[in-house]
């Protein structure tokens, strides 16, 4: 290989006290069966594991350092790569380069392959990953480039999400997952996964997909990696890979790529274009010409406006997240040991589920009749049966958290003693004052009375109790298990402990918490509401429906039709009705989807994927339609949606616009790329907001 001194010596020059070092810690292990010496490198930033490991320059400095020491020992015949308990790695340190000069995305990506190259077809000792937790991007990119590798069946996020983040996979990703396991599996892990929200691998399905060549479980993961390694290294075990397609089946694979990143992101992200430009480039290209391109890719990356969008985005989600802004101090908190909820339908059985895992306290279901409530305990137990099933928890874990979760008609006996109660009833103002109405009478002076409405007032909720001061809105987004968003709505009257034990127990929860000022539809809902508004005038003034739902790739999520479909025609009406009534200069109550509604219709799309017949009977016909191309379009819906992002900052809906951003990418799954909202808007010059 080449000298790596001036490139180490750059690397520690754009260094910054601003990079969390991960150390690259060697000890010599002794393999049982006469297999030899392993040096086992353990990779530990030593924080704990809500701080994972990354790479930035000092980390990788580190790792060579570790490596060259076991590559030089005679001793030694082997080499491992692990890291701290239930973490390999989290990919670069990129906030910790960012004032390091123009070249130093360069450096750290030519640093990371050197450094890596050196575990496998560079070092000249066989080598294995023994992948321990979660590995992203560079975490599981160092595991790549080893020979073998092991997983932990429950290790829970394996993949490279760089695309996601306005990047391509820049450590030898790229050039090694499709000759490791097939192009259209590469596709899946580098571009598709990455786009359907940061989609990651559990370890037993990384396994499945042939990134491992073991799993273990977790209590003795280590020793049976050794123990693996060691029958490896004695020739008792073989791994042998399927031969890789290097014919049609990867052409196939790239132009699935190409529809893909196409139908997803309308070409408005450079990273999804370059990735499939690696992976096509990858079936001929060398090793050495495949980490090249992975350099210059990277390079032309970090010169863009997505990256920087990226990075924004980035430091919300991993920051402001779990600092939320205007939250009050958490030493007002108080605790909760008890939940109760009222409802027991699929929301608030969603509900009973999050609390009973995360709090592991007594939570409480009541509804009108024991019928439902049994339905509601029902569904619980059988999602827990399902985690068991799957691996996920433990006999007794099960056990208890079923045993955890009961209900009841009568809330005045299973209340009293509760700390915290949620309601997840009708969305109807009179319905959800009348069981706050109810509740006062049966809780306990210090209870917070919360609730899950999706739009209405909370100030108006509370408005006739005895102590408002208590109630809060505690929004969940649907499916609750899966999206990270925990809108904390704060009326008029809500007090600080209130606030704050609303905080603590949405952190518990493992939710991104985000405080917001009682105004109608909150944040997300309010800006989709004006968003799917807009769009729905437009149709309804005669640009059809799969023009408009053309308009926005690369801007929402998927097309605004169908997500009205996901939502559900009839929750987007009432969103909708709500904001009209609140102002009806600017949001717009579509006729049209009033009639979908009526004829309850769950959605515009048939099984087909063609607009159903049936719909399409029931949109406008206006006499002298107004068609617009989808250009003019997405101009006009985000000229609305800035309107609205601007007006809700001046009403104080939010601190700030990194709320707006944060919910956005949270709560609606807007792409990082785009920095959210308000960055996207920015570069479109529609505002100005940070």
């Amino acid at each position: 290989m080449s000298d790596l001194t001036p490139l180490l010596a750059r690397a520690q020059e754009i260094s910054s006290d601003a990079e969390r070092v991960t150390e690259a810690k060697l000890r010599k292990v002794t393999l049982p069966g006469g297999a030899g010496v392993l040096g086992l490198i353990t990779l530990d930033n030593g924080e704990d594991h809500t701080k994972p490991n990354t790479f930035g320059p000092r980390g990788l400095i580190s790792l060579n350092t570790a490596i060259d020491a076991a590559l030089a020992d005679d001793e030694i015949a082997a080499i491992g790569v692990t890291g701290k308990p239930f973490i390999l790695a989290a990919g670069a340190d990129l906030t910790s380069i960012s004032g390091g000069g123009a070249d130093a995305v360069r450096v750290v990506a030519e640093l990371g392959h050197a450094v890596f190259r050196k575990l496998g077809e560079a070092g000249g000792k066989t080598s294995f990953g023994f992948i321990n937790g979660l590995a992203l991007g560079g975490g599981l990119e160092v595991a790549l480039h080893c020979d073998y590798r092991t997983v932990m069946d429950s290790a829970p996020a394996l993949g490279l999400p760089e695309v996601m983040l306005g990047l391509v996979p820049g450590w030898g990703g790229a050039y090694l997952v499709p000759h490791l396991v097939g192009a259209d599996k590469a596709v899946t892990v580098i571009l598709e996964n990455p786009l359907n929200n940061g989609k990651t691998l559990g370890g037993q399905a990384a396994y499945e997909l042939g990134l491992a060549d073991a799993v273990f479980g977790g209590a003795d993961f280590l020793e049976q990696s050794l123990l693996w390694a060691s029958a490896v290294l004695r020739g008792e075990i073989v791994v042998e890979r399927p031969e890789v397609d290097k014919g049609e089946a990867w052409d196939a694979a790239v132009a699935r790529g190409t529809a893909l990143a196409e139908a997803k992101t309308g070409g408005a992200s450079p990273a999804a274009k370059k990735a499939v430009e690696l992976i096509a480039a990858a079936k001929s290209a060398t090793r050495d010409e495949g980490f090249a391109a992975e350099d210059d890719a990277l390079d032309a990356m970090s010169k863009s406006p997505e990256l920087i969008a990226s990075l924004y985005a980035f430091d919300l989600v991993q920051k402001r997240a779990k600092r939320p802004a205007g939250a009050p101090d958490r030493a007002l908190a108080r605790p909760v040991t008890k939940v109760g909820i009222v409802g027991a339908g699929l929301m608030a059985s969603q509900l009973a589920l999050l609390f009973v895992r995360r709090l592991e306290v007594p939570v409480v279901l009541t509804d009108l009749d024991q019928e439902r409530v049994d339905k509601g305990v029902g569904y619980v137990h059988a999602e827990i049966d399902k985690l068991l099933a799957k691996g996920r928890i433990n006999h007794d874990k099960a056990n208890r958290h079923k045993a955890l979760v009961t209900g009841a008609v009568d809330k005045g006996e299973h209340f009293a003693d509760a700390d915290f109660v949620i309601e997840a009833v009708f969305e109807e103002m009179s319905v959800k004052k009348s069981v706050f109405a109810d509740l006062e009478k049966v809780v306990k002076a210090d209870c917070i009375l919360a609730t899950n409405t999706s739009s209405l007032s909370i100030t108006e909720m509370a408005a006739d109790l005895e102590h408002p001061e208590r109630v809060v809105g505690f929004h969940f987004f649907n499916p609750v298990a899966v999206m990270p968003l925990l809108e904390i709505v704060k009326g008029e009257r809500t007090d600080d402990a209130t606030l704050a034990t609303a905080f603590a127990t949405g952190k518990a929860l493992k939710k991104t918490t985000i405080l917001v000022n009682d105004s109608p539809s909150f944040i997300v809902n309010r800006l989709l509401g004006r968003f799917m508004g807009e769009v729905g005038r437009i149709v309804d003034e005669g640009t059809p429906v799969p023009v408009a739902d053309s308009a926005f790739a690369g801007v929402a999520p998927m097309p605004p039709f169908m997500l009205l479909s996901l939502v559900g025609p009839a929750i987007a009406l009432h969103n909708n009705e709500t904001l009209h009534r609140a102002f009806p200069d600017r949001f717009y109550v579509s006729p049209a989807l009033e009639r979908v509604v009526a004829a309850k219709k769950a959605s515009y799309y048939g099984a087909d994927g063609a607009i159903d017949p049936e719909v399409e009977a029931l949109l406008e016909k206006p006499d002298h339609p107004v068609v617009l191309e989808p250009a003019e379009v997405r101009t006009r819906v985000l000229t609305g949606l800035a309107d609205e992002a601007r007006r809700m900052l001046d009403e104080g809906v939010v601190v700030a616009a990194e709320d707006l951003d944060l919910a956005m990418i949270t709560g609606a799954g807007f792409s990082f790329w785009n920095g959210g909202l308000t960055m996207l808007l920015e570069r479109e010059g529609l505002g100005k907001f940070h």
